[in-house]
C-alpha cells in the first residue's frame, strides 16, 4: 500500500482523485485521504509524500511529474531531480518529494507514479494538487478629493501580488459598503455599485451623505491588507457665484475694449505727420549727381558762397536741364525722395524717379 499526502505550513483542504489501474486484486496500493489539495503559504518548503506499503517488489521505481497548464514535465526521473526544481527539491525516503523556497509558480498538480514489476498491479499513481497562497500587499487606492453634488465618481482599488486573486471590499468611516446601495436601506440616500472582483466603487450621482473617509481591503485565503484612508468631499455648486464671476469677467473685457477704442480715436495709436521743421530730407538718391548753380559758384574775390544747394541733374541729361526736390508740402503718399521737378526752358515738368 502507498500513502499520498502533503506536509508544510498551513497544509489544509485537499481535493484528490483515485489512481486508475486494473480491477484485479492488488498487492500494491496507494493509501489516500479523502481530499488531496495542499494549501500553504509562500516562503517555506513543502513535503509531498508518496509512501509504499504491502509491495512484493523490494525496489520499485518512483517517478514524480508536474502537470501545469496542460503540460507534463519530469520532476524526479532516472534517480535525479529535473526541470525547474533541480536546485530546490530533493527526494526523501526514496519516495517523498521535498520542495524548498516555494513560490507561486510551483502551484500545479504533482503525480507520483510507482512501478513494481513483481506485483500483480505493476503501476499505481497518486495526484496531489499544490496551491501556493500569497498574502496580498497593501493595495493602491484612488479616491477623488472633491466632487460636486450630482456628479459621478469612481473609486479604484488594485493589488497585484496576492494569490489567489484577492477580493475587494470598501469602507466609509469604518462602515463596510454593500455591493449595491439599493440592497441596504442604510444607504438609501446613496447610489453606488461595488465590484468585489475588480475593486471599483462607482457612484452614479454623489450626495452630501457620501462625504467621508474611504479605504479598501484586499483579502484572500492567505490573508488581507488595506490601503490608507482617504477623504472624499461632496460640495454644492454655487450657481449664483458662477454667474456673478462670469458677469465680472465680461464687464472687465468691455471696459478694456472701450478704453482701446477711445485711445485709438484720440490718435494715441497713430504717428504724427511729418511737417516743415521736423521733416528731414532723405539722403542722396542713387543715380543723382548734384551740381552747383551759377549763383553758388564762388565769385572771384568773394569769400563766401551763397550756401544754396545745387539742383540735381538727371544722369545723361543736357546741361540745360535742372532738377530740384519736390516741395516739402507734398503729401506723404508720394515721398519727396521719389519725385523731382525738372526745369526746362519750355516749362516746369515733374519727373518721377
Amino acid at each position: 500500500m502507498v500513502t499520498g499526502a502533503g506536509a508544510g505550513p498551513r497544509a489544509g483542504r485537499v481535493r484528490g482523485e483515485r489512481a486508475r489501474g486494473p480491477s484485479a486484486a492488488l498487492d500494491m496500493a496507494l493509501r489516500r485521504r479523502p481530499s488531496l489539495v495542499l494549501l500553504l503559504l509562500l516562503v517555506r518548503g513543502v513535503e509531498l509524500s508518496c509512501i509504499i506499503t504491502d509491495s512484493q517488489t523490494n525496489d520499485p521505481r518512483i517517478e514524480w511529474k508536474k502537470i501545469q497548464d496542460e503540460q507534463t514535465t519530469y520532476v524526479f526521473f532516472d534517480n535525479k531531480i529535473q526541470g525547474d526544481l533541480t536546485d530546490r527539491a530533493e527526494l526523501l525516503g526514496k519516495t517523498s518529494l521535498k520542495i524548498w523556497n516555494v513560490t507561486r509558480k510551483d502551484s500545479a498538480l504533482y503525480r507520483c507514479e510507482v512501478v513494481a514489476r513483481n506485483d500483480r498491479k505493476e503501476i499505481d499513481e497518486i495526484v496531489i494538487e499544490l496551491t501556493v497562497q500569497v498574502k496580498p500587499v497593501a493595495p493602491v487606492c484612488r479616491v477623488p478629493r472633491a466632487v460636486p453634488v450630482g456628479k459621478a465618481a469612481t473609486l479604484s482599488c488594485q493589488e497585484g501580488e496576492g494569490f489567489p486573486r484577492p477580493h475587494y471590499s470598501w469602507y466609509r468611516n469604518d462602515v463596510p459598503l454593500p455591493t449595491d446601495s439599493r440592497a441596504n436601506p442604510r444607504f438609501r440616500n446613496s447610489s453606488f455599485v461595488l465590484n468585489p472582483e475588480t475593486g471599483t466603487l462607482v457612484f452614479s450621482a454623489v450626495h452630501k451623505e457620501d462625504s467621508g473617509q474611504y479605504y479598501c481591503i484586499a483579502s484572500n485565503d492567505a490573508g488581507s491588507a488595506r490601503c490608507e484612508e482617504q477623504d472624499m468631499e461632496v460640495y454644492d455648486l454655487n450657481i449664483g457665484g458662477i454667474i456673478g464671476g462670469v458677469l465680472v469677467v465680461l464687464t472687465v473685457l468691455a471696459l478694456i475694449t472701450g478704453g482701446i477704442c477711445c485711445a485709438y480715436r484720440r490718435g494715441y495709436f497713430i504717428s504724427h505727420d511729418r511737417s516743415g521743421e521736423s521733416y528731414k530730407n532723405p539722403g542722396k538718391p542713387d543715380g543723382v549727381n548734384y551740381i552747383r548753380t551759377d549763383e553758388e559758384v564762388r565769385e572771384p574775390g568773394d569769400g563766401v558762397s551763397t550756401g544754396k544747394m545745387a539742383s540735381p541733374r538727371k544722369p545723361g541729361g543736357s546741361p540745360g536741364e535742372r532738377f530740384e526736390l519736390c516741395p516739402a508740402h507734398e503729401p506723404l503718399s508720394m515721398p519727396p525722395a521719389v519725385c523731382l521737378w525738372g526745369i526746362r526752358s519750355a516749362g516746369l515738368v515733374a519727373i518721377p524717379i
